[in-house]
């Protein structure tokens, strides 16, 4: 098996670097099949989201759109993919960030009633607990 770091998955998805992107291109049209599928782990997801925000300004609808593809597509083996499953669904329709969600999700799933923060918008999610005076 193979894994793909956040890189090659911007360089696909964004196809601003003309040899990178084709490198890229090459190497999951190519490299990632059914009988041999890469391995994209939850923190790849969560960095992806990141990029495509902060340095691409994609809005949340296009960057949902992208990782439902990636969660799609068979060529894959997705680390966590029900999680990253709930963690698209509240990132679309709860507010907050992607990367918030999925550690929300991690952590109900590993027994915790909440997860305590600092951060408003991620509080407003029924996993999180926001600690105050």
């Amino acid at each position: 098996m193979k894994g793909i770091d956040t890189n090659v998955l911007v360089r696909y998805t964004v196809q601003d670097d003309p040899l990178q992107s084709k490198l890229a291109a090459q190497f999951i049209e190519r490299e990632c099949t059914l009988e041999s599928p890469a391995f994209i782990n939850g923190l790849v997801i969560c960095e992806l989201v990141w990029v495509l925000e902060s340095a691409y300004e994609y809005s949340r609808h296009e960057i949902a759109n992208v990782i439902e593809q990636i969660l799609r597509t068979r060529e894959f083996q997705i680390q966590e993919s029900e999680l990253l499953w709930q963690a698209l669904w509240g990132y679309q329709n709860k507010g907050a960030d992607f990367a918030d969600h999925y550690i929300a999700s991690i952590n109900a799933q590993n027994g915790c009633k909440y997860t305590a923060t600092f951060d408003k918008k991620a509080a407003k999610s029924e996993h999180f607990k926001y600690l105050k005076e």
